[in-house]
């Protein structure tokens, strides 16, 4: 079985193509720039076949797609023979709210309540829908399966989801906390299990996800318990751009004194804040760590806040769990960033975590950076959501 997974964004699209056989990626690649002028990058990884790197026309999201299955199958770039090959689709789709708890096969009734996530997650629901439809625009009846990041988290109890505002809220309106990232943590959790050679029911993990978006996740016999994101991503640790938690009376006095709409706000805490708005030079780590090293303190402040978030979040996520047995760390920041693995690991002395200097300085592969005699178990784990997607799709259309 060939499954493509399609991760589509409002003006991009990524996709690879999985065979399942030998969960292989096959191809991978990106279409940029949907609805201006477009371009696709297209790797195919088997055979000796060229790389694609050039302008394609993208007026909508299914000319990417019809872009996209041209090349799979072409002679000179593709890695099958015909569409035919292609036996299902795996899209990634940001938000299902409390009506879907797991992945399941798309239909108009499905198609219907992601619509009714829209206001959960303008930016993100809109844009899986469009490569939906662009999907079925190209490819017909092939089957299609939606797997969703909020789902992992549907398993968190009520004193985790709830927020403390009015009830009605909740029950007029679903005012909770949904959490996100729950593909990636689900993914690096369960091979965290395997790597342990222990059964995920028998573990507390605390998985930290980091990046420009970042979220950590308490998971107690393979469930999550607790997660930082909350109605929406802007919440939880301070990120590449977002704000993280923040009291909503700062809000109010920004926007009272300086005139600013409430739009205008979220778009300060979405978009200007984080580690960029507190350092003044970028959201990317690799540029803090570059400014601090040559003296910068509010570069060097930025990253001593997120470090220090990550570790509060995951110790609250050790009480809430009475105990842990394994971090882990992925992503961005979490997969490269030996420095700040470093950082925030030193705060978990009061758990017996000792890390290994010269496993902590590998990359690109999973690995276990505490000692052999660390109480709690570190790894790093790079993430692999595409997998995870193509799996639940075959699980599902099989």
């Amino acid at each position: 079985m060939k499954i493509l997974v399609i991760n589509a964004g409002s003006s991009s699209l990524k996709y690879q193509l999985i065979d399942m056989e030998t969960e292989q990626v096959m191809a991978k690649g990106l279409c940029e720039r949907i609805g201006i002028d477009g371009h696709l990058k297209h790797t195919p990884l088997v055979g000796d076949k060229k790389v694609f790197d050039e302008n394609v026309a993208m007026p909508t999201h299914s000319e990417a797609i019809a872009a996209v299955i041209e090349k799979l199958t072409s002679r000179e770039y593709g890695v099958v023979e015909s569409m035919k090959e292609i036996d299902a689709v795996g899209h990634r789709v940001v938000h299902g709210g409390e009506k879907f708890s797991q992945s399941v096969r798309i239909d108009d009734s499905v198609m219907a309540a992601i619509e009714e996530c829209i206001p959960f997650a303008p930016l993100h629901n809109p844009a899986n829908i469009t490569g939906i439809k662009a999907c079925r625009d190209v490819m017909g009846d092939v089957p299609m399966v939606a797997v969703f990041d909020t789902a992992f988290h549907q398993t968190m109890p009520g004193k985790a989801y709830m927020y403390a505002v009015p009830y009605e809220y909740y029950q007029n309106d679903g005012i909770r906390r949904y959490g996100f990232h729950g593909t990636s943590h689900r993914y690096v959790s369960s091979r965290c299990a395997e790597l342990m050679g222990k059964p995920i029911e028998e573990l507390k993990i605390v998985s930290c996800h980091m990046g420009n978006g970042s979220s950590i996740c308490a998971i107690d016999g393979g469930k999550c318990v607790d997660t930082s994101m909350g109605f929406t991503p802007l919440v939880g640790l301070p990120m590449g751009t977002r704000c993280g938690d923040l009291d909503a009376g700062v809000i109010q006095f920004i926007m009272n004194k300086y005139g600013i709409s409430i739009d205008e706000m979220l778009n300060i805490l979405n978009k200007k804040s984080g580690v960029l708005g507190v350092s003044g030079v970028s959201s990317d780590f690799r540029d803090l760590d570059d400014a601090a090293s040559k003296g910068n303190d509010r570069a060097q402040l930025a990253l001593d806040m997120f470090h220090y978030w990550v570790a509060k979040v995951a110790g609250s996520y050790v009480a809430a769990m009475n105990g842990v047995d394994a971090i882990v760390f992925t992503a961005g920041v979490g997969e490269n960033s030996k420095s700040s693995r470093a950082a925030i690991a030193g705060y978990f002395g009061y758990l017996g975590v000792e890390i290994d200097d010269e496993a902590n300085s590998k990359r690109g592969e999973d690995i276990m950076i505490s000692t052999p005699d660390s109480r709690v178990k570190v790894f790093v784990i790079p993430t692999n959501e595409e997998l995870v997607i193509a799996r639940d799709t075959k699980a599902i259309v099989g």
